[in-house]
């Protein structure tokens, strides 16, 4: 028996439903807002949720990132309204809910849906207990991370391809690495090539391997990558740099999983397993001809899209921890104390950088704090410091400002509003400029806290002529 749970000030919809719920012989309750329906969240085990969009205290469909953070169950949404819409749909959807109904809906197709819906939590629910993951590397329970730790279980449970897609410093290479210890692989070789080296030359040596005497230098035949991955996993870090040329000869190793060594005349074949990352926009690239489109196909057979950790803020605390523990003890230091302060500071950090980059300011802050028992906000770096004190003052400064004086769409769009893409031009040109002003052209440091690569950096520099 499951517990089905409406959120609508429609008490005739309601009472429908009621009903409906009652005859399919499964528990029902209802909310008239959203805040009564979230406590109830809070607090049942909730199978399905029916959610209304206008609701008396909000909109249900902005309030869906809350409403999933506050559910103990994640239970499976249907988006309800009055009003059907297009944006609103395609927003719905992208937010995992089931279904999208729009009112008046038929009373069987309701049924039907809500009779799959039920079926598909089983079963998912039986998988999840089927699979137990080892997390012992990755640090975080947040909402954001439970999702990836679904996607997780379905690539450790499986062969397929796994494309991992995420901002610089969001952890890809340990997410592979998990998902690969927790495959029936995971006593074979887990083998990374770094895409953004391979360059043409390189590739045949260095993925096929060569037998002795193939070119000048090769005094002992060498296996390639490719070969060494075999019954394991082949790890393409950055697939986004890997060259054409070089995708063309890889597709046909995924296909056939059969290569041919530098210099040898006989072909050889390699069971391996194939998981990739990038922090690229790998379909921009397909529609400007720089990356293949049947390549990104074989590659998103699994797809985990990992959160930045602006995305996730309930988990800096415990990331904090766990980094300062680790230091505590390769130092071998007590235990260090963490002061509050610090903790609200880290809050409030727009973190561009993400997890490495928390990692690295927690270095540094320990560094700084030396044989002190206890970090304080003092000991995290200056440049930190400023950035969240300067936020704090332009927010109080904003909040003083009259509601009708502070900016608003006639002050971002003096004139005609532009179009989208003119406008994302703009705004782009202006990020390069004020990200390289305020790290007085560091490139280093831009790439750290832009998340953006080498090349993808350089390309936009020379398209906007900007000067560094």
């Amino acid at each position: 028996m499951a517990l089905i749970l409406i959120i609508d000030d429609d008490d005739n919809f309601c009472d429908t439903m009621k009903s409906l719920v009652m005859r399919m012989e499964h528990d029902f309750l209802a909310a008239g807002t959203l805040e009564q329906g979230i406590q109830i969240l809070e607090e049942q085990d909730v199978d399905i949720l029916l959610l209304d969009v206008g609701l008396p205290d909000g909109n249900g469909l902005e309030a869906l990132s809350r409403i999933k953070e506050a559910s103990k169950s994640s239970p499976e949404i249907f988006i309800i309204t009055g009003l059907g819409d297009p944006a609103g749909a395609e927003i719905a959807i992208t937010e995992g809910v089931w279904d999208y109904i729009v009112k008046p809906t038929s009373i069987k197709e309701t049924r039907a849906s809500l009779t799959r819906a039920l079926k598909y939590r089983q079963e998912r629910q039986s998988r999840q207990q089927a699979v137990t993951l080892n997390l012992d590397r990755i640090v975080g329970r947040s909402l954001p991370m439970r999702k990836c730790f679904e996607i997780m279980a379905q690539g450790a449970a499986s062969s397929a391809p796994v494309l991992i897609t995420g901002e610089t410093g969001t952890g890809k290479e340990l997410f592979a690495q998990t998902i690969h210890a927790n495959s029936l692989r995971k006593d074979n070789g887990f083998i990374v090539v770094d895409c953004a080296f391979l360059t043409e030359t390189l590739m045949e040596s260095t993925l096929f391997g060569h037998r002795k005497g193939a070119f000048t230098g090769a005094v002992e035949r060498r296996d390639g990558l490719v070969k060494l991955a075999d019954q394991g996993t082949l790890f393409l870090d950055e697939v986004g740099e890997m060259p054409l040329s070089a995708q063309k000869s890889f597709l046909r190793i995924l296909q056939e999983k059969r290569f041919r060594p530098l210099g040898d005349a006989k072909e050889i074949t390699s069971d391996f397993r194939l998981m990739a990352a990038t922090n690229r926009d790998l379909d921009a690239m397909v529609e400007n001809g720089t990356f293949r489109r049947d390549l990104l196909y074989r590659l998103r057979t699994i797809h985990l899209p990992l959160p930045p950790l602006r995305r996730r803020g309930s988990d800096i605390e415990a990331l904090t921890r766990f980094k300062v523990g680790r230091l505590c003890k390769e130092n071998n230091l007590a235990s260090k104390k963490i002061e509050q302060g610090f903790f609200d500071t880290l809050n409030a950090y727009p973190w561009p950088g993400n997890v490495r980059e928390l990692f690295n300011v927690l270095e540094t802050a320990f560094v700084a704090s030396g044989g002190d028992a206890t970090l304080y906000a003092m000991h995290l770096p200056g440049d930190v410091r400023i950035q969240v004190a300067r936020a704090s003052i332009e927010k109080v400064q904003m909040s003083q400002v009259p509601e009708e004086n502070r900016p608003g769409p006639g002050i971002f769009f003096p004139g005609n509003i532009p179009g989208f893409k003119e406008w994302k031009q703009q705004m782009e040109q202006h990020y390069l400029e004020q990200i390289i002003a305020a790290t007085n052209g560091d490139v280093k440091r831009i790439l750290s806290l832009s998340g953006l690569s080498k090349s993808h950096f350089y390309s936009l520099v020379k398209k906007y002529g900007v000067q560094i």
